[in-house]
């Protein structure tokens, strides 16, 4: 099996989504049956009136490639027909539970749940231990009316799942308040209130 982590910006994979500016955080783990798969994960803070939170994508190997031929070819992932799901600070936190190693896996194997009008979710994220260590991380989605569902299938090393573990726990400050700056605050109204306070106190 090849695998390989990296952290990559736009344009530096040929078969990532157009349009990103933002730094990923990449896992590929291809194989020669060509089942493997490959998850993306992009950081977005809070701001605004706007919730922070991790978008997953996970996307299943679609060509195996020949890095020994005279012509190399690589395995190839499809991010066109990749899962994508947003991770909000609830999911989070339940998957830092798993990662930490204080639960076997999120909600006893139930799940986290997303719905919208168009399909239902679930991810499962949960600890291996046999036959290899690890862990697993699966995501289905079946359409509400209809349609073909898909699953993405990823098991992260014991290493990866710890680097994990840490980028999530780094990003939680972000997710929840924001990239911090510096706002000045209306303090008119208390220093009205001092104001009127000292006046009384000296009547």
């Amino acid at each position: 099996m090849n695998n390989e982590t990296t952290t990559k910006g736009k344009g530096q994979q040929e078969a990532a989504p157009l349009g990103r500016f933002r730094p990923v955080q990449a896992f590929y783990h291809p194989n020669l049956k060509g089942n493997g798969a490959a998850i993306e994960l992009e950081l977005h803070p809070a701001h605004d009136d706007v919730d922070g939170s991790i978008m997953l994508r996970i996307a299943n190997q679609c060509a195996v490639g020949n890095r020994n031929a005279a012509t190399p070819t690589y395995a190839r992932f499809d991010w066109r027909n990749s899962i994508c799901v947003k991770l909000d600070f609830n999911d989070l936190c339940k998957m830092l539970q798993v990662l930490r190693g204080e639960c076997e896996s999120i909600d006893g194997d139930n799940g986290l749940y997303h719905q919208t009008a168009r399909a239902m979710t679930k991810i499962q994220l949960r600890h291996l231990v046999d036959p290899i260590s690890g862990y697993s991380l699966e995501i289905y989605r079946n359409a509400r009316e209809g349609g073909n569902g898909a699953h993405g299938h990823f098991i992260l090393t014991p290493a990866e799942a710890t680097g994990l573990c840490e980028a999530i726990a780094g990003s939680m400050s972000v997710i929840c308040f924001g990239i911090p700056m510096v706002v000045p605050h209306d303090t008119s109204a208390y220093e009205a209130q001092e104001r009127e306070f000292r006046n009384a106190s000296a009547a």
